[in-house]
């Protein structure tokens, strides 16, 4: 269990990060000082009370012989491999994904350039009413290194946690241990898992927390030790602050938690000979109970929470989202939610007739399932891309066809076999069988509220906890005995290779070299025009606006944005700590801008068409010059759109 004390550290530092965030933005002291101060006191009292927190925090935690004997088998070593391909695009691209150039990056330089957290004036909601999770794990990297080429670390490290981690949730739920080895290193290579391990995304980086907190729970159940406890529950409260989709994931980690708080009936019927519990695990030490109480309740979703009802009258924030985000009808968010999860699952990783599908899907699948679904879900549910990204896909073609392959290969299996290997320190039977059937409710009660359309995104740390009840029993160590299982593995490695390389975000091939050359030898292919042009936006993804910042004064401080909310103002923060963005409304007066002392503005051409108004119109209302237009694309699907440069005249 080497790799237990580096789960306690990520905890720890994500525990850190985002107290120390809430902390410092009560006091007004989001700053290199404030930061330095807090980690300092923070890592001493961490250091002194090591012992206390983990029994077992001095141990080796690599073990040469043990990673020697580990890697030299095909599996792990096929999982490093990926790995290194990660960091290497991760090293050398800088971060492309949308969401968080469009809201999570901007709104964590929002608040330090202001020192501490506030309500963003922004047509961009995402801004204010999102966890803020991963955004205070961002801080301090940001703060001290005014780059975010580092903050995709953010997610690699829990990524390489994710095998020890998938082993002992597999194992102690009952699947036998050659079965939980093969699929702990399979189920990483899950394309949302391997593309977002790279990337900005806050998806798959709860996974680590979600796997931590059933972990630290079940060592409770046999060591009875308070530290496990308090791991456990920190680990909860921050999967809650990563993302409020999680929320339903607390289901498992409650079944299994519950029992071990008080000595009822609940308790005795779950237990069985070797689980017997002679004190509460909570007798003693009411004041670190308390204060892990609070911690827990700092790090979770509470503290958004409380401050979406202050600000916008719903703990959720859905008061402000768009149509579809919130499900209307339950009975159609289960089946269509299953639909598109086996939609985007299912689905060939190359998929070059993805436009066409985009195209006509509305008018070619059966209306009785169009038009529930279009009056629940998002208006894009039924989307596809050409290639894998780490905007939509989920665990993908190779695993989902992998998982159905071994299903079936357990029912054609005659015999059971043995009797199922169980590990010693597994949970009891009826406790295992009830936290594998919680996996599946918090994945029904995620279909019944969320009507979003990148659902198979969206529940990346939902996958491990849906496994274990398809996988347990004997039959699944006869099927990865077999012959034809060993090949379909190694067919889901080979496919995702090149999901790695190929990712148009940080794609490992030159491909705007060949693409550029097959482009003028065959100028009308269509298939090659695309993928030019897809190859193109994404190498220019990470800095979208850089032409129309290079119109701006060098020396200006501030600078007006004024975009839609899906429109991002990261291009006009770089170089950062240089400048400061304030957004702007259609609606904002000229007296309100230069009270704000924004002179030079960056406008967009749709902003105005949705909000009903013209730049003409605005620009004669306000009372600016215009100091330049230039075209800039935003979105691959839209092409080059007009930005208009304007100084406010004193």
């Amino acid at each position: 269990m080497s790799f237990l004390p580096l789960v306690r550290l990520w905890i720890w530092i994500s525990v850190f990060a985002t107290v120390a965030g809430w902390t410092l933005s009560v006091l007004g002291q989001l700053n290199r000082i404030g930061y330095g101060l807090f980690f300092c006191l923070g890592g001493s009292a961490i250091w002194f009370g090591r012992k206390a927190w983990a029994p077992e925090w001095g141990k080796q935690v690599f073990c040469r012989r043990r990673l020697q004997l580990r890697f030299r088998r095909a599996l792990p070593l096929a999982f490093i491999f990926l790995a290194l391909l990660i960091l290497l695009g991760g090293v050398l691209y800088p971060p492309s994904n949308h969401t968080a150039l469009t809201y999570r990056t901007p709104r964590v330089l929002q608040w330090l350039a202001q020192g501490h957290w506030f309500w963003i004036h922004t047509s961009n909601y995402r801004m204010n009413d999102r966890a803020c999770g991963i955004e205070w794990l961002s801080a301090p990297l940001l703060l001290f290194t005014h780059s975010d080429r580092s903050l995709f670390l953010l997610n690699f490290f829990p990524f390489l946690l994710l095998p020890g981690l998938l082993f002992s949730l597999f194992s102690r739920l009952g699947v036998r241990g050659r079965v939980a080895w093969m699929w702990m290193w399979l189920l990483p290579t899950g394309y949302t898992f391997l593309l977002q391990a790279g990337s900005t995304a806050n998806d798959t980086f709860a996974t680590a927390y979600a796997l931590a907190a059933v972990e630290f729970a079940s060592r409770a159940w046999n060591t009875r030790r308070q530290s496990d406890l308090w791991h456990s529950l920190l680990a909860a409260a921050l999967l809650t602050g990563a993302k409020a989709s999680n929320l339903p994931l607390l289901l498992p980690w409650f079944v299994v938690i519950f029992p071990l708080l008080i000595r009822t009936k609940i308790q005795l019927l779950f237990e069985e000979s070797g689980f017997k519990n002679q004190l509460s695990i909570l007798q003693g030490r009411k004041v670190t109970a308390v204060l892990m109480l609070a911690l827990a309740v700092l790090v979770s979703f509470v503290p958004t929470a409380l401050l979406n009802v202050r600000y916008c009258g719903d703990w959720s924030g859905l008061a402000l989202e768009r149509t579809g985000m919130e499900m209307k009808n339950p009975l159609v968010g289960i089946w269509g939610n299953t639909f598109l999860f086996l939609l985007d699952n299912l689905v060939p990783p190359f998929l070059p007739g993805a436009g066409w599908w985009n195209q006509n899907a509305l008018s070619i699948l059966p209306q009785a399932i169009v038009r529930p679904m279009v009056a629940n879900f998002e208006s894009s549910f039924h989307w596809l891309g050409e290639l894998p990204t780490e905007d939509w896909v989920g665990i993908g073609f190779g695993l989902s066809w992998l998982i159905i392959l071994a299903l079936c290969g357990a029912l054609l299996t005659r015999t059971a076999g043995s009797a199922a290997c169980v590990r010693q320190d597994a949970l009891p039977f009826r406790l295992r069988r009830t936290v594998m059937i919680a996996g599946w409710a918090a994945l029904l009660a995620y279909c019944v509220k969320s009507g979003m359309s990148t659902g198979a995104r969206l529940i990346s740390p939902y996958y491990p906890f849906l496994f274990p009840l398809l996988l347990a029993g004997a039959k699944q160590g006869k099927v990865i005995r077999t012959r034809w299982w060993r090949i379909a593995c190694w067919i889901v490695i080979g496919l995702a290779i090149p999901v790695v390389v190929l990712t148009p975000g940080r794609p490992l091939w030159p491909a705007n070299t060949i693409l550029s050359h097959f482009h003028q030898r065959y100028p009308n292919q269509r298939l090659i025009t695309r993928a030019l042009n897809v190859y193109s936006i994404y190498g220019k993804r990470a800095d979208p606006l850089a032409s129309i910042r290079s119109c701006l004064p060098h020396d200006i401080r501030v600078v007006g944005f004024m975009g839609r909310g899906d429109d991002p103002d990261i291009s006009l923060w770089r170089p950062f700590g240089q400048r400061r963005v304030e957004h702007l409304l259609v609606t904002d007066s000229a007296v309100e801008i230069r009270r704000r002392g924004i002179e030079y503005i960056v406008a967009g051409e749709i902003n105005f068409g949705l909000n009903g108004a013209t730049f003409e119109g605005w620009k004669q209302q306000t009372g600016v010059e215009l100091v330049k237009t230039a075209n800039a694309t935003v979105r691959v699907s839209e092409g080059p759109q007009p930005w208009y440069i304007v100084r406010l005249i004193q």
